[in-house]
C-alpha cells in the first residue's frame, strides 16, 4: 500500500465565498453554502439578470449542442449573475458568481508564454446552489494558464444539481438526476475530443475542484460511466481524468463519518492532490480524511496537505495567512512530480 505525504503545517488561512457562507463544524452530509436574499441587497452586493459572460478576448461554449439533457421538471429561470465589491480581487475591484445556471459552458483560457501541453478542468465552489466564478474560477485560471497550462473553465448546472443540504427541510438531498456531474463528464470529454484544436496532450488532462467542485472531482475521478444517455460521439472518449486535484472538498463525509458510499475508489482513480484546512467551518476535514484514506487503501498516489489554520474558500489573493502562497508552488511541484509538466 502506497503511503500518502501528509503535511501538517501550521499557518493561518481565510474566508470567503462570493455570497458569504454558513459555518458548521460537524461531519456533514453537504457543504453549507451561501443562498441568495429574499427582498434584500447588501450595500456591497448587486444582482443582474443575463448569463455571466467570462473576461475579455475569452468565449464560453456551450457543452451540449442541443441543450442539457434531463432538464424535464426543472424551473426554466434567467441566469443571474452576483455581484460583490471586493477590492482584494486580482483583476478589478468586485467578484462574481453564476446563479440559476440552466445552460452549462466551459472557458477555455489559453497557455501563456510556452505550452506544456497539459490541461486542467476548474470546477469552482458554491454548494451547488451557485458557481464561483470569479475566486475559484477566473483567477484559478488565469494562475493555471500563467504556467503553461491551458485551463478550462467549467460553469455548471445550478442549483440543487448534485448532493447538497436544502434550507427547507434542513436536510441534506442527493437529486435523482446529477446534472452538475453530467456536465462536468461531458466537459472532460469535450475537451479531451478538442485536444488537438487545443494543442494538448489527451493523456494529460486533470481536474481541480474547490469545494463543491472538489465533491465533482472526487466524482469525476471514480464515476467513469456516463450519468446521462450518450447523445453522439464525444460519449464514447473517456471521462477519467488523468490527475486530480480537490481543494476542501465537500459532500464526501456523510452524517455517519463515512465516505459518500457513491464514490468507490480503485486502481484507476487517477492520482490525486488533496488541500484543506483543519479549521474549515464549512466542509468539515473528514472529507478529505475520509477520501485520503480510501485512496491509499486502494494504492492510488496521493499528496495530502491538511493545514491547522486557513479557514475555507482561500484562492489565490494577498492574506495575512501564508497558505494562500504555500499552495500554488506544492501544486506546480506535484505536477511535476507526476509527470503532468516538465520541472
Amino acid at each position: 500500500m502506497r503511503k500518502i505525504s501528509l503535511l501538517l503545517a501550521f499557518i493561518f488561512g481565510t474566508l470567503g465565498l462570493v455570497g458569504g457562507s454558513v459555518a458548521t463544524r460537524k461531519p456533514q452530509t453537504a457543504s453549507a453554502q451561501p443562498s441568495a436574499p429574499a427582498n434584500h441587497q447588501k450595500k456591497d452586493h448587486r444582482w443582474i439578470s443575463g448569463v455571466w459572460q467570462p473576461p475579455a478576448g475569452l468565449k464560453q461554449i456551450p457543452i451540449w449542442p442541443q441543450g442539457a439533457p434531463d432538464m424535464e421538471g426543472v424551473p426554466r429561470r434567467s441566469e443571474r449573475i452576483e455581484i460583490a465589491q471586493t477590492p482584494d480581487a486580482l483583476e478589478g475591484r468586485t467578484s462574481e458568481a453564476a446563479w440559476d445556471v440552466t445552460s452549462p459552458t466551459m472557458t477555455i483560457f489559453p497557455p501563456k508564454g510556452g505550452n506544456t501541453g497539459a490541461a486542467i478542468i476548474v470546477f469552482p465552489g458554491g454548494g451547488f446552489k451557485a458557481v464561483v466564478v470569479t475566486k475559484q474560477g477566473t483567477e484559478i485560471c488565469g494562475w493555471i494558464a500563467s504556467k503553461g497550462i491551458t485551463c478550462i473553465l467549467s460553469k455548471y448546472r445550478v442549483p440543487k444539481s448534485n448532493h447538497h443540504w436544502d434550507s427547507e427541510c434542513k436536510c441534506a438531498v442527493t437529486p435523482k438526476v446529477l446534472r452538475a456531474l453530467q456536465d462536468a463528464q461531458r466537459t472532460i470529454r469535450l475537451v479531451r475530443a478538442k485536444a488537438k484544436e487545443l494543442a494538448i496532450d489527451p493523456k494529460r488532462i486533470g481536474v481541480m475542484g474547490f469545494s463543491a467542485g472538489g465533491y465533482l472531482v472526487a466524482q469525476t475521478s471514480n464515476i467513469f460511466q456516463p450519468v446521462y444517455k450518450p447523445i453522439d460521439a464525444i460519449d464514447n472518449i473517456s471521462s477519467r481524468p488523468d490527475f486530480a486535484i480537490a481543494f476542501y472538498p465537500g459532500h464526501l463525509c456523510r452524517s455517519d463519518a463515512t465516505l459518500d458510499p457513491g464514490i468507490r475508489v480503485t486502481k484507476n482513480t487517477p492520482p490525486t492532490f488533496l488541500l484543506q484546512a483543519w479549521d474549515d467551518p464549512v466542509d468539515d476535514i473528514c472529507n478529505s480524511t475520509l477520501y485520503a484514506r480510501a485512496l491509499d487503501g486502494a494504492g492510488v498516489p496521493t499528496e495530502v496537505h491538511l493545514f491547522a489554520k486557513g479557514g475555507h474558500a482561500f484562492g489565490l489573493r494577498k492574506s495575512e495567512h501564508p497558505v494562500v502562497a504555500a499552495w500554488p508552488p506544492l501544486v506546480e511541484n506535484w505536477l511535476a512530480e507526476i509527470g503532468a509538466i516538465e520541472r
